[in-house]
Formats: C-alpha cells, sequence, structure tokens
C-alpha cells in the first residue's frame, strides 16, 4: 500500500532546520502522486509559495546541459571521442600544473571528459584569466570566456580522473559553436520545446520580474538565513553557464525527468541508456563525492556504480539544495526545489530516491555497499 509518511518525515526535518520554504514533486507512471509546498518564496515579505516559482537551480543544470549535447551525439554532429580542440581550437595546447611544476599536457581533452568531469579543469571561478575575460567581453558571453577558461593550466592530465569542475559550461561552448546560435537557442528547441518546458532558460532576463524566488545563504554560526541575490557561476548577463545557471520551476523540470526516464521524448532511450552508464572505473573515482554512496557517474548524471549497487536512480542536485532524481525500473520521478546555499539539509536530500522507493512500495534501498576494491561504504 502506498504511503508518504516517511517523505514527510524528512521534509518535516528540513522544516525543523528552519529551511525557509520548499516544493517537492513526486510522480509515478506519469501520474503526479505527491506534491507537497511549504513556507514563503520571499520570507520577508511572506508571499507563500505557490508552485510556480522561479529558482537558480545551479547544477541541477548540468544533466540537462549534457542532454542538449547529446542530441548533436544522436545527429551525427558530436562524437565523445573527438578532441575539444576540434571545436574549441584555443584548448589545443594546454598545460597542466600539479606538484607545483608546470608543464605541457601530454593528452588532449576529449568531449567525454567534458561530460565525466575528467578533463582537469576546477572550479574556480576567480582565476586571474576568469576575471579578465569577465572585464573585457561585454557580458561575458559563452563562447568567448572560452578563450581566457583555456589559459589556466589544468590540474591534471586530461582523462586521469574526476574533479567537479567547469566542464559543462565548456560543454554548453562546444553545443554553441556546433549549432551555429547561442546555447540557449538550441536547448530551447532541442530540448525545451519537446519537453514543453516553458519557464526554463539560462538567462535571468528572459524571465519575468518578480517569478524569481528569493534566495538565501545559510550561516552554519549563527543559524541564521540571509538573503542575497546573484548567482556565482554566472559570470555576466550573457553567459549561459551550462553547469550552473540555469533557471526554472518545478513542472519544467518534472517534464525534463520525465523525458529522460520514458525516453524518446527529446532524446532516443538509446541514448539515455548511453548517458545513464557509469563510465568511470573506481580508479578514477576516489574524489566522486557519492562514490562512497555507491554511485558511480555517467554522461552528467549520478548513477549505479555497478550491478552490485542497490541504487535504481539517475540524477543530479545543485548548490541551493534543489534535487534531481528519475527510476526508469520502478517508474517514477522526483524534484526537489529550494533556494538555500549552505543549506543544513544538503546531505538529508541524498535520501529522498530511497525514502520515495519505499513510500511507492518497493524495498528501500540497503545500507550498505562493497566495492569492487573491497571498501565498506555506508550511505
Amino acid at each position: 500500500m502506498r504511503s508518504f509518511s516517511r517523505l514527510n518525515e524528512l521534509l518535516d526535518k528540513f522544516i525543523d532546520m528552519g529551511v525557509p520554504f520548499f516544493d517537492i514533486e513526486v510522480r509515478y507512471n506519469g501520474e503526479k502522486v505527491f506534491r507537497r509546498m511549504y513556507g514563503y518564496s520571499d520570507y520577508e515579505k511572506k508571499q507563500p509559495v505557490n508552485g510556480k516559482e522561479l529558482y537558480e537551480i545551479y547544477s541541477c543544470s548540468k544533466p540537462i546541459t549534457c542532454a542538449a549535447a547529446l542530441t548533436l551525439l544522436e545527429k551525427g554532429k558530436l562524437s565523445l571521442s573527438d578532441k575539444l580542440s576540434d571545436y574549441l581550437p584555443e584548448f589545443k595546447k594546454m598545460t597542466v600544473y600539479e606538484n607545483g611544476i608546470l608543464r605541457e599536457a601530454k593528452k588532449p581533452i576529449t568531449i567525454e571528459d567534458l561530460f565525466t568531469m575528467t578533463a582537469g579543469f576546477t572550479y574556480d571561478v576567480n582565476t586571474e584569466n576568469i576575471i579578465a575575460g569577465k572585464n573585457e567581453i561585454e557580458g561575458a558571453e559563452t563562447r568567448e570566456m572560452m578563450r581566457y577558461l583555456a589559459k589556466d593550466p589544468l590540474v591534471f592530465e586530461p582523462s586521469e580522473r574526476f574533479n567537479y569542475s567547469l566542464c559543462h559550461d565548456v560543454l554548453a561552448a562546444v553545443v554553441q559553436v556546433i549549432a551555429g546560435e547561442s546555447f540557449g537557442e538550441y536547448i530551447k528547441k532541442a530540448v525545451f520545446d519537446k519537453a514543453g518546458m516553458e519557464n526554463t532558460t539560462y538567462l535571468p532576463d528572459k524571465i519575468s520580474s518578480g517569478k524569481l524566488a528569493a534566495q538565501y545563504i545559510y550561516d552554519s554560526e549563527t543559524g541564521e538565513y540571509k538573503k542575497l541575490s546573484g548567482n556565482f557561476s554566472r559570470f555576466g548577463n550573457k553567459y549561459e553557464s551550462g553547469g550552473a545557471g540555469c533557471i526554472t520551476c518545478v513542472d519544467d523540470y518534472m517534464k525534463f525527468l520525465e523525458g529522460l526516464r520514458i525516453g524518446d521524448v527529446f532524446l532516443s532511450k538509446e541514448t539515455i541508456k548511453l548517458m545513464t552508464a557509469s563510465r568511470l572505473p573506481v580508479s578514477k573515482l576516489k574524489e566522486y563525492p557519492l562514490f562512497k554512496r555507491g554511485y558511480g557517474y555517467g554522461l552528467g548524471l549520478r548513477c549505479p556504480l555497478d550491478e552490485k549497487s542497490l541504487h535504481t536512480d539517475f540524477g543530479w542536485g545543485g548548490a541551493a539544495a534543489a534535487y534531481a532524481a528519475f527510476d526508469i525500473k520502478h517508474s517514477f520521478s522526483l524534484y526537489y526545489a529550494q533556494h538555500v546555499l549552505n543549506s543544513p539539509n544538503q546531505e538529508l536530500r541524498n535520501e529522498l530516491p530511497g525514502i520515495v522507493r519505499e513510500c511507492l512500495g518497493f524495498s528501500a534501498d540497503n545500507a550498505e555497499y562493497a566495492d569492487s576494491d573491497g571498501y565498506r561504504c555506508t550511505y
């Protein structure tokens, strides 16, 4: 029998932590089976959440960007083995700064390296070169900003290991070059329109004033939630950050997740199978934050590490606590929207897929996973 009491218990914990507001939806077999909204989308104005709010979703942008790039793969315009420099020539001769030594990179960055976060980039958005780009390029336009990022040395040889970074921002620029139009124009036609996502964009100037929910940052020392504006990953008003720049609402993101779960909406089932397969061996995942939870990493998505993992969901999360999951095996999708950076419930969000799976009447995740190297990983 279906019961969402455990999910409500977890959400009640979020409220006890002082989270100003949230919005969560679960769909099973395409039917909306759970929706809970709480709090004020602008706490100071006492503006209740109504379900239509737009949010900066930060890294929940990544799966959408990767899906857009994969549409080009389906069209034969892109291959995972292609060199990045085939599309962005400034990345042809890269340097690596490692162990205090600056040297030339021995291997080229591939398109697959961008998808899998193995290119050797970092998430330092305040390097001397990036700051120069912000100052010199009007609106920090996406493609042009890559010329500045390419001047920064890599922190390891391409394809050597996973490192969370600006890889998907670079991937958005690749899409732009191949498509011959802005990333936003292409992704609207290739993904948003096909999924019915009418209120999604990578540029804040494209949304109506007042629709964006208030954003907060949690001060762990004082326990206070302080309002703030902007997105630290968006370098300018023309910069479409593939890795962290999407603005959307719950309804739209659910349409995206359902498109991945069902298939043949904006990507074929075969391409989704490619996207959701774990591509990195354990040796390259030591710094992957979800490895110890039993997850691997596909083409922009967390996924079961291997056949021994008892996880069955795919998805990702965002810096302001957004959380996305779809489960093809058990026919459900869930999306949790929040707008709090450094949120105290950031880790607890990881319980959502397992709890929803149990609420729908399926067996719960086991609490332990043994990887192929013999590590005992709890989650």
